[in-house]
C-alpha cells in the first residue's frame, strides 16, 4: 500500500492477583453489573462478576471489540494494572448490557444493590448451578493509592474520594441504577469511567515496556500530548457557528496524541508541531480522510502498531484482522488521526504527512471495521472540535498547531 501523491487518499483500499485493596470497587461495581444483568432476561450460566464479562457473552460480535470514540479508545489504551484494567472493563460491560433494546424490570434488584453497599451479598441458584459473593470493603483507601507514585498520592486521594462518593462517583451510579433512568445510568456510567481514567494515568506515569535500542534515535512521547490546531478557510469564508455563537473564522480542534501505544510516532508528531512544521500547512479531503500536504521533513519512523492484548507496539508490520489481530488505537473511529505511508516504503510512515480519518460505518467491512484497519500508525484521536471535520473542505489552511500538554514527556535524541 504505498502511498501515491498528496492528492490521493494515504493508501485506503477499497474505501468506498487478586488485590483486596480493590474489594470497595470490585464489589460495588460487580452489584451494578449484577443489577443490570437480572433486569435482562437474558442468562449467563456459571457467570462470575468478576472473571466473565457479561457484555461478550450477551453481545459477543466483531462490532462490539473494537471502540467506536476516541475517548473509548485512549481509555483502553493506558497502561494501568491488571486489577484497575479488570474495574473499567466491568464498567465498559455495563455500557455493552445499556444497549440491550429490552424493557428491564429495574425495581426486581433495588433492595439488593442496596444491601450490596453495607454488607455481604450471596445469591445462589440450584437450576444454573450460579453462585455470586459481593463483599464491601469499606475502608481500602492506602491499598487503591499504593499503586501510585508517592508525589502523585494526595491527588489521587482525592480522585478516589471523588470515585467512590463524589458527584459523578460509584454511589451516584447505583442510585442512577434504582431511578430506573438508562439516560442517567448513561451519565453516570461515563462519570464514573473518566474517574477511573484519571486514577489508571497517575499509575502510568511512563512506558512499560523498553523500546528497541536501534529506535532510540528517534524522538518519542512517554505518556500523552494534547495539541490544538486552529484551522481557516481557504476561501475566506467562515465555519458554522456553535451553539448559540456567531460565524467563525477559526475553528479549533483538540487532538490527544498517545505515547504510551505509539511512543516513536507520537513523538516525531510532536517535536514537528514544537517546531511549527505545521503552520500554515494545506489540507486536502480525500475520500474518508482529511490529508495534509507533504513535506521532506521528519523523522521516517517505522510503522508502529500496538496490537489488543500485547505489551509493547509492532514495528515494520501490519496486522491482520481477519485472523482476530485488532490495533489498541483502531482507525474505525472518526476522528482518528494517523501517519500515511512513507512514499518509499510501506514499513515506514511518512516523515510528515498525516490525516484525520472520517469513518463511515456505511463503507465499513464486517463488524463496522475499515478496510485498512491495523494498516496505519494511529497515534491518536479528536476529543474536541470533530463537528468542525464535516466542514473542512480542499484547500482549508492549519494556521497554527500548538503541543499545549505533554512537553515534559516528549524525549528528543540527543543532536551530533
Amino acid at each position: 500500500m504505498e502511498f501515491i501523491d498528496q492528492h490521493d487518499v494515504p493508501t485506503m483500499a477499497c474505501i468506498p492477583t487478586q488485590d483486596h485493596g480493590l474489594g470497595k470497587f470490585e464489589s460495588i461495581i460487580a452489584a451494578i453489573l449484577i443489577f443490570v444483568q437480572i433486569s435482562s432476561p437474558l442468562p449467563l450460566v456459571a457467570w462470575d462478576s468478576m472473571s466473565i464479562s457479561p457484555a461478550k457473552a450477551v453481545l459477543y460480535s466483531p462490532d462490539t471489540k473494537v471502540p467506536r470514540t476516541g475517548e473509548l479508545a485512549l481509555r483502553k489504551a493506558i497502561p494501568a494494572n491488571a486489577n484497575m484494567k479488570a474495574i473499567q472493563d466491568s464498567l465498559e460491560d455495563i455500557s455493552y448490557l445499556l444497549r440491550i433494546p429490552q424493557r428491564k424490570p429495574y425495581g426486581t434488584m433495588e433492595g439488593n444493590v442496596k444491601k450490596a453497599l453495607k454488607d455481604y451479598l450471596v445469591t445462589g441458584s440450584q437450576e444454573n448451578n450460579q453462585k455470586t459473593v459481593v463483599a464491601i470493603a469499606m475502608d481500602e483507601k492506602e491499598s487503591i493509592l499504593s499503586s501510585l507514585p508517592s508525589d502523585l498520592k494526595e491527588k489521587g486521594s482525592i480522585i478516589y474520594a471523588s470515585l467512590v462518593d463524589g458527584k459523578g462517583g460509584l454511589q451516584a451510579l447505583l442510585q442512577c441504577v434504582k431511578d430506573q433512568d438508562p439516560d442517567k445510568v448513561s451519565v453516570g456510567l461515563a462519570s464514573s469511567l473518566d474517574l477511573v481514567a484519571e486514577l489508571e494515568l497517575l499509575q502510568a506515569p511512563g512506558l512499560s515496556f523498553l523500546l528497541p535500542e536501534q529506535y532510540l534515535k528517534y524522538p518519542r512521547l512517554i505518556g500523552r500530548g494534547t495539541i490544538e490546531f486552529a484551522i481557516e478557510k481557504g476561501d475566506g469564508s467562515t465555519f458554522s457557528p456553535e451553539a448559540g455563537g456567531e460565524p467563525r473564522k477559526t475553528a479549533m480542534i483538540q487532538v490527544v496524541v498517545d505515547g504510551y501505544s505509539t511512543p516513536l510516532t507520537s513523538g516525531n508528531f510532536a517535536k514537528l508541531v514544537i517546531d511549527g512544521a505545521y503552520d500554515g500547512a494545506k489540507l486536502n479531503l480525500v475520500n474518508q480522510a482529511i490529508l495534509s500536504d507533504n513535506k521532506n521533513i521528519g523523522y521516517s519512523v517505522p510503522l508502529e502498531i500496538k496490537p489488543s492484548g500485547q505489551f509493547e507496539p509492532l514495528y515494520r508490520t501490519t496486522l491482520n484482522v481477519q485472523d482476530g489481530e485488532l490495533p489498541v488505537l483502531p482507525l474505525s473511529v472518526y476522528g482518528a488521526v494517523a501517519m500515511a505511508h512513507s512514499e518509499t516504503s510501506d514499513e515506514y510512515s511518512s516523515p510528515y504527512q498525516f490525516f484525520f480519518y472520517l469513518y463511515d460505518k456505511r463503507s465499513a467491512g464486517l463488524g463496522g471495521l475499515s478496510f485498512d484497519e491495523g494498516q496505519f500508525s494511529v497515534f491518536g484521536y479528536i476529543t474536541a472540535g470533530r463537528e468542525t471535520l464535516s466542514q473542512i473542505k480542499t484547500g482549508d489552511i492549519i494556521r497554527s498547531a500548538k503541543l499545549v500538554e505533554g512537553r515534559d514527556r516528549l524525549i528528543l535524541p540527543e543532536e551530533n
